[in-house]
C-alpha cells in the first residue's frame, strides 16, 4: 500500500450558515490522501492503472462547488464521491479548511477532517 496526497487545492466557494457567506463566498482549501495498492501503476507507468490526481481535483471542484451550510457535509460529500469513484482504496481522508471564517477575534482558520 502506497498514499497519494494531493494537498492545498485552492477555491472559492459559498459554504456557511449565514446569508452573507451564501452570497459573498470565501477562501478554501481542500486535502486529499488516498491510500491504494500501487504496485501494478509503478510497474506499467500506466496512468489508467493509477489514481488519477487529476481527477481527484476535479472531484473536488465538483463538489465544493454545491454549497452547503456545514464544512463537514461538502467534506463527507467529497469523500463519499472518492469512493466511488476510486472504490479499490483501502483508506481516504478529507480534510476541507475555511480561510478566515467569520468568527469574533482573529481565527487564521478552521478545519474538518473526515475518512473512511
Amino acid at each position: 500500500m502506497a498514499k497519494i496526497l494531493v494537498e492545498g487545492i485552492k477555491l472559492y466557494a459559498y459554504h456557511g450558515c449565514m446569508k452573507e457567506e451564501a452570497m459573498i463566498g470565501g477562501n478554501y482549501s481542500v486535502d486529499v490522501c488516498i491510500e491504494a495498492d500501487m504496485s501494478k501503476p509503478s510497474k506499467s507507468d500506466n496512468l489508467n492503472d493509477a489514481i488519477d490526481y487529476v481527477s481527484v481535483s476535479s472531484i473536488v471542484k465538483k463538489e465544493m462547488a454545491v454549497r452547503s451550510k456545514l464544512i463537514e457535509h461538502v467534506a463527507k460529500r467529497i469523500l463519499g464521491k472518492l469512493k466511488k469513484i476510486f472504490p479499490k482504496t483501502g483508506f481516504i481522508e478529507v480534510k476541507v479548511t475555511k480561510l478566515n471564517p467569520p468568527i469574533e477575534g482573529e481565527v487564521e482558520k478552521v478545519s474538518v477532517v473526515v475518512s473512511e
